[in-house]
């Protein structure tokens, strides 16, 4: 008898009678003699609307009362859920994670999972039990409510799945599986069958919005297996696993993008020892991305460019103008920018993978601003205007169509 935690994302609890067909869904699980743990998000657009709702209070709503207003969310779909489950003549209950508790750590809004308490719902699993729990929140060790970030639901199934020893954690989502590249610019995308952790880690973090970076770390860490499949199709989707001998015949497994960035460029920096210490200090607090230094034309200078959220250019901009331990000429922004990767670990064995992406772009004179690599990828900033032309020319140009 195997131990699967199942997660559902929005869009496939966004209607009652979605909410119907997730517990039939569920039912086929537990007819097939698993122990079953649910992990529901709340419907697709709950979480935003109530976040509007805090906006037309306030500017500033407190970071504390936000997490208490759109932890309710969850409330709703398990509740729902789980009243469905009851309906097809199963024994279920949801759980809020307070009621766990599920113990965080960490700020308001982006709080960290530090501990489950699993003996009240484990007792319910071996009574037959099909428990369903909150996603997205938990408690800190204050008693207040917590989250853990937008689309925080996978970091909770991950979790569950490690504090309970789960045997597999399946996410469903609205798409059925993790593609080459995304189907919404390239409709030659392919579907991967199998995906390494390192790969996924890679994809989801420049830009592939299928699962949250955090929480592949968090599997990668504890040996988690992950299945990605769709609640509305019967396509076996992807599995991401720990066998790095997925490294395929091709060098390259997928291509991400993002648009959600912005570039920096500080120029006329001094050009002595502990100058970037200097610069990024007051920026601690700020996701720092590709950070590129060159000489300037005035000798003894240099200019440092990096990349950051466009969320955060405002707030960077004003950190850098206040920080009187640097000097510089001016600072340059630019928010019609996107990063364009190519992530594989066939990489690792095959050369002349670089030469082919710079040479790719060359052809259809897309410029390079910035370039970053790794051992299992490679990434570059370009003119937002070329985003989707990038990524069909690479898409084509590393046979993964």
């Amino acid at each position: 008898m195997s131990l699967i935690v199942l997660k559902f994302g929005g869009t496939s609890v966004d209607s009652c009678d979605k909410i119907i067909k997730v517990a039939k869904l569920v039912k086929k699980y537990y007819d097939q003699k698993n122990k079953v743990i649910v992990v529901s998000s709340a419907m697709s657009g709950a979480t935003d609307d109530l976040i509007k709702k805090s906006k037309k209070i306030s500017n500033t709503f407190e970071k504390s009362e936000q997490d208490v207003l759109v932890s309710t969310g969850e409330q709703i779909t398990c509740s729902l859920l789980a009243g469905a489950l009851i309906e097809l003549g199963l024994k279920s209950r949801s759980w809020l994670s307070w009621q766990l508790p599920i113990l965080t750590e960490g700020s308001h809004t982006s709080s960290r999972i530090k501990k489950i308490n699993i003996k009240e719902v484990l007792s319910f699993l071996k009574k037959g039990g099909i428990p369903v729990i909150t996603g997205f929140q938990g408690v800190s060790i204050d008693r207040r409510v917590t989250t853990i970030g937008r689309g925080g639901s996978d970091a909770s199934a991950i979790a569950i799945a490690k504090f309970f020893g789960a045997d597999s954690c399946v996410i469903y989502t609205d798409v059925d599986g993790v593609y080459t590249t995304d189907p919404k610019v390239n409709s030659k995308a392919k579907r991967i069958d199998k995906i390494s952790y390192e790969e996924m880690l890679e994809m989801a973090s420049l830009g592939t919005k299928v699962m949250q970076s955090s929480s592949i770390q968090d599997a990668m860490l504890n040996n988690i297996k992950i299945d990605i499949r769709s609640t509305f199709s019967k396509n076996l989707g992807t599995k991401i696993t720990d066998e790095i001998k997925v490294i395929s015949k091709k060098a390259i497994t997928g291509i991400s993008y993002t648009k959600d960035i912005a570039k920096i460029t500080v120029v006329g920096v001094k050009d002595k020892p502990g100058v970037a210490s200097e610069m990024f200090k007051p920026l601690k607090e700020i996701n720092l991305d590709m950070i590129v230094q060159s000489s300037s034309v005035d000798e003894g200078k240099t200019d440092i460019t990096f990349t950051i959220k466009k969320e955060d250019i405002k707030k960077a901009i004003i950190l850098l103008k206040k920080n009187k331990k640097i000097s510089y000429e001016k600072i340059i922004q630019n928010d019609k920018v996107s990063k364009i990767s190519v992530v594989g670990a066939g990489m690792i064995t095959q050369p002349g993978v670089a030469q082919k992406f710079f040479n790719a772009l060359a052809k259809k004179k897309i410029n390079i601003m910035v370039i970053s690599t790794s051992e299992i990828k490679i990434s570059v900033l370009i003119d937002q205007q070329h985003t989707n032309k990038a990524v069909k020319v690479l898409h084509k140009e590393f046979d993964l169509e």
